[in-house]
């Protein structure tokens, strides 16, 4: 981590007036979802079910072979008609479970519920493990991971800031849930063993900040305000603005736990329920968005169906997976609804044309992971991975930041992609 880090200051315009009112929209697929067989980079998957094979929403579906132990379950009920390979927001294609909805949308328990108030530690945590719990936020990472060894945690963050453009997926949530946002925080901070639980909202939220501290009262739990620049929801920054601590590879280094508040709030509805991650709640938003709004859909519904429904402005389109500033642009729309998948967006073509770089160094002055952007970029063109290494390349996030503020309108964060894509390639020759 270097010492030179970027200001944490850059407000970025939100847009998010475009989808932060009226209701979320809940739409059915047409005819098959497309259950990805993917958890982070594993796609080791062992069926458990049988081609014919009538499944109902809570079916397990899938579990990984190897890695870590992630389990898939049934989004709809229908007929599991087997095994295709199609285009995943990861950009690549992969292996996905095809199932032909039979329209009764028929429930069965994935697992049975449990009193997390009575409950120990340990048995919660082999709950969120059995229940395929993973980060809703958009990294997919297993839940009952974080917590499997917690000592040294002091402090659980529950991270509602939602700092990306656009995307207010999160923010309808908790507006609209705040009891199980609470809940769930309360059953993760007593799986980390602690009683420090703080979940973190922008201060430019007043509305959302006092109905969560309504809904906390009495408890545990406590709100903290952060300031409403980008990228505050990144959990090194999100540490750094509320524990005032520093770490090289993990939160738990600082002695923190930092979860989505969707990842919360879809906890303790497993914990109550005993049902498996059925839907998901994604912003649809964009200047070429015909109407922008939150949709609920089954996990692997058709992104072109979804679309179709919400209509487009204009046959040319930037498709993103997630936001503008973190998210990848699709070639198509040929992919599905993933479970960590929390927006789309869609942007005109507007292609802004770069000049030569002005040495102005504003892409290192506000780089959150304390990078040299233009450094990088400089052992890109030489081809010295060694040196990118050296300069911290696969410490970015991709946050965008740099190219944002890039008065040459040079794709910066391409350059450090394309930085530690080499460097990742060298190493697997080695």
């Amino acid at each position: 981590m270097s010492l030179f880090l970027g200001p944490m200051c850059q407000h970025i315009p939100g847009h998010k007036s475009m989808t932060d009112k009226g209701q979320v929209l809940d739409l059915q697929p047409a005819k098959e979802v497309y259950i990805p067989l993917v958890a982070g980079a594993n796609t080791n998957f062992e069926i458990l079910v049988e081609e014919g094979q009538t499944v109902a929403i809570g079916t397990k579906l899938a579990e990984t072979k190897t890695g870590f132990y992630v389990p898939v379950y049934s989004s709809v009920s229908g007929v599991y008609k087997g095994t295709v390979k199609r285009m995943h927001s990861s950009m690549r294609p992969q292996m996905h479970m095809v199932i032909e909805l039979d329209g009764k949308q028929t429930k069965t328990q994935a697992f049975a519920p449990i009193d997390w108030m009575t409950a120990g530690r340990e048995d919660l945590v082999e709950f969120a493990k059995q229940a395929g719990l993973i980060g809703l936020g958009g990294a997919g990472f297993p839940t009952y991971v974080k917590y499997g060894n917690p000592s040294g945690i002091t402090t659980v963050l529950i991270n509602a800031v939602e700092c990306e453009p656009y995307i207010t997926s999160d923010y309808m949530q908790t507006m609209a849930d705040p009891a199980d946002l609470i809940e769930g925080a309360r059953i993760m901070g007593k799986m980390a063993g602690v009683t420090d639980v703080r979940i973190c909202i922008k201060k430019s939220h007043p509305d959302l900040i006092s109905k969560i501290e309504q809904a906390s009262a009495g408890t545990e739990v406590t709100v903290v305000p952060v300031p409403d620049v980008y990228p505050m929801g990144w959990e090194r920054v999100l540490v750094r603005e509320v524990l005032h601590k520093e770490y090289d590879k993990l939160p738990a280094e600082a002695g923190a736990i930092v979860n989505n508040a969707g990842t919360a709030i879809e906890l303790a509805k497993m914990v109550k329920n005993g049902e498996a991650l059925e839907t998901k709640v994604v912003t649809v938003s964009g200047e070429a968005v015909d109407k922008p709004c939150n949709v609920r859909v089954p996990v692997g519904m058709p992104v072109e169906e979804i679309l179709d429904h919400l209509g487009l402005k204009g046959d040319e389109v930037i498709l993103c997976a997630g936001g503008p500033m973190m998210g990848k642009a699709i070639p198509n729309n040929k992919f599905v609804i993933d479970r960590a998948m929390n927006a789309l967006t869609v942007l005109p073509v507007n292609p802004v044309p770069a000049i030569a770089c002005l040495r102005c160094g504003s892409c290192s002055d506000h780089c959150p992971a304390g990078l040299q952007p233009v450094r990088i970029a400089n052992a890109l063109k030489m081809g010295d991975a060694v040196l990118m290494e050296k300069l911290g390349a696969l410490s970015c996030i991709e946050c965008g930041m740099c190219t944002y503020v890039c008065p040459s309108r040079i794709d910066v964060t391409e350059n450090v992609r394309k930085a530690k894509r080499t460097i990742q390639m060298k190493s697997r020759k080695k």
